[in-house]
């Protein structure tokens, strides 16, 4: 079984920040990439940041230089710190690792999502 948390979510204002926490644990064998994605009401999920094992990150477009994304590979554990939040960042933030489960077939697994609102 395989589990993917979140946690760190909430309300902020704009202009405010916050940071978003994902683990993933369980029976998998090794994690080739670890990201957040995120679902507005009445839009499709979108990609926010993603993160190899070996380091190399790609953005939305809509979040390049304000999200910074970073991960520890021994905790199996992916972050987003999320600056200079706008009220369209407002989403479900959902955190997806890409794995190799314990099968021997590659999986992508995904958490609850957090609730991310920014509004004054």
């Amino acid at each position: 079984q395989v589990q993917v948390v979140e946690s760190g979510g909430g309300l902020v204002q704009p202009g405010g920040s916050l940071r978003l926490s994902c683990a993933a644990s369980g029976s998998i064998l090794s994690i080739y990439a670890m990201g957040w994605y995120r679902q507005a009401p009445g839009k499709q999920r979108e990609l926010v940041a993603d993160i190899t094992s070996g380091g190399s990150i790609i953005y939305g477009d809509t979040v390049k230089g304000r999200f910074p994304i970073s991960r520890d590979n021994a905790k199996r554990t992916v972050y987003l710190r999320m600056n200079s939040l706008k009220p369209e960042d407002t989403a479900v933030y959902y955190c997806n690792a890409d794995s190799l489960g314990s099968d021997y077939v590659r999986h992508n697994y995904w958490g609850q999502g957090s609730q991310v609102t920014v509004s004054s």
